[in-house]
């Protein structure tokens, strides 16, 4: 009965732990550039039944009961619940969205844009860009839009006309006056989610120009369906019911075996 109630456990909390992404996805569904994630669980390893005090063989292998297996027959297995071993990403690409404002930039296939943060250099599929008063590009949070090179990008004042490539060259009335870093990675894994629609490196994790497009007037929308997240999140909440009545049943099993069977009368 302890198995029973630490197994019913184990999938109360795997199931607590998916509903937190799937909140998490549904508070992000408006977010541009935000991937949603998914809780990947795993079967702890089941345990191997035997019939107990069972010793007679009936196998070929037998003679003057000798036999190469003399443990009890298998009867089956047994499961021991399950755990979060990963939440995954999923990187599918988002619908577009269009804006009309030449500053929102969105990438179409691989590829992210680089910000410099106090921490180091951090990685977004959120273009939705502001100019500052002295001509540079950053993002929502002030942090600077990273240019290839090294070099700062800087919009000259009264500009009329910005221009962005498709690999994120920059026009200002017709002149380039600079370049956005531009850049994937070959293992999506080896970045990962920070927060404010940024990733950060894993250690060894190198950049490569990316293959994807930029595209100018545009933003990607979150993957996340508000739908398709509903109604895993009602499933969730039906699994997570189960286990609570399992446990609540080992419970009850437990407290009629400690105080009734065996009572005196």
């Amino acid at each position: 009965m302890w198995r029973g109630l630490y197994t019913a456990a184990t999938g109360m909390m795997t199931e607590q732990n998916r509903t937190n992404v799937i909140a998490n996805n549904l508070a992000n569904a408006n977010t541009t550039g935000y991937k949603r994630d998914r809780a990947v669980d795993e079967e702890f390893s089941p345990m191997l039944i035997r019939r107990i005090n069972d010793t007679k063989q009936y196998k070929v292998t037998d003679f003057k009961q000798f036999s190469i297996d003399r443990r009890p027959p298998r009867v089956g297995t047994l499961g021991l619940g399950s755990y979060t071993a990963e939440i995954a990403t999923d990187h599918a690409q988002g619908n577009m969205m269009t804006t009309g404002n030449p500053l929102d930039l969105a990438i179409s296939g691989e590829g992210y844009f680089v910000i410099n943060t106090p921490d180091g250099a951090r990685y977004t599929r959120n273009g939705n860009f502001y100019l500052t008063r002295d001509g540079r590009l950053v993002t929502s949070n002030g942090q600077e839009v990273a240019a290839r090179g090294g070099r700062n990008i800087r919009i000259p004042e009264g500009t009329r006309e910005i221009v962005v490539g498709a690999q994120g060259q920059i026009w200002a009335d017709r002149q380039q006056v600079g370049q956005l870093e531009f850049v994937q990675f070959n293992d999506r894994r080896a970045v990962l989610k920070q927060g404010d629609s940024l990733y950060y490196p894993q250690e060894g994790a190198q950049p490569q120009p990316a293959t994807g497009e930029i595209n100018q007037g545009l933003l990607e929308r979150s993957n996340s369906n508000v739908i398709d997240e509903m109604v895993e999140l009602i499933n969730n909440f039906r699994i997570y019911e189960a286990d609570s009545k399992a446990v609540t049943t080992q419970d009850s099993m437990l407290d009629k075996s400690v105080n009734n069977i065996g009572l005196v009368q």
